[in-house]
């Protein structure tokens, strides 16, 4: 399965892109390249995706930085471990704690084999993991998209990518986007394009 993992498979997805779609190439022409934004897969991707839900990157990333440092090494055992107390003073609210718990709770039992799901459709991926309280399609898209780097991954409730397609297109108003899985080949990359607008 092809995947998105270094600047290299961004640009060729770019490229792609920018030849097939004049929408795209008009976006390219004024903003450049996008980064690549990768996290790792698995349960320690996973749960930096949940901590970043409906928060600004630098909130997220202050978060983060304080678990992490609550929890060494990253894994589902090493935040179990770890009392809600010490979860909530890292920043985080109850209803992630609980997510984050009911995750690793999953993992640990061997309900949830993430390395093995990493290759399954994506379809399979968003009911999975959309089994666990508190992850939602928009987790599951992002997951898949920034973790997984599936190229034809694609966020339909993203609200940032909805404005860029709005502004992008040049629409009066922004609409709500299909939320049909694997639409075109390397979606993805669109998705990286219009995010950054």
């Amino acid at each position: 399965m092809r995947r998105i993992r270094t600047e290299k498979d961004l640009k060729q997805g770019v490229s792609a892109l920018v030849g097939s779609c004049a929408h795209m190439a008009r976006v390219h022409a004024l903003s450049g390249d996008p980064p690549l934004r990768r996290r790792p897969m698995g349960f320690e991707g996973l749960s930096r995706v949940i901590v970043g839900q409906q928060l600004s990157v630098a909130s997220a990333n202050a978060i983060w930085a304080r678990l992490e440092v609550r929890v060494q090494p990253f894994s589902a055992a090493s935040l179990l471990a770890v009392p809600e107390a010490e979860m909530r003073a890292a920043g985080l609210s109850a209803v992630k704690t609980a997510t984050l718990r009911r995750l690793a709770e999953a993992i640990g039992s061997g309900d949830l084999d993430l390395d093995a799901l990493s290759d399954a459709p994506e379809t399979a991926i968003h009911e999975r993991l959309t089994e666990i309280k508190g992850i939602g399609p928009w987790t599951a898209d992002i997951y898949v998209l920034f973790c997984l780097g599936r190229p034809d991954a694609w966020s339909p409730g993203d609200l940032a990518l909805q404005h860029a397609v709005r502004e992008a297109l040049g629409l009066d108003e922004r609409r709500k986007l299909s939320n049909q899985r694997s639409e075109t080949p390397r979606q993805g990359v669109h998705i990286a394009r219009l995010d950054i607008l």
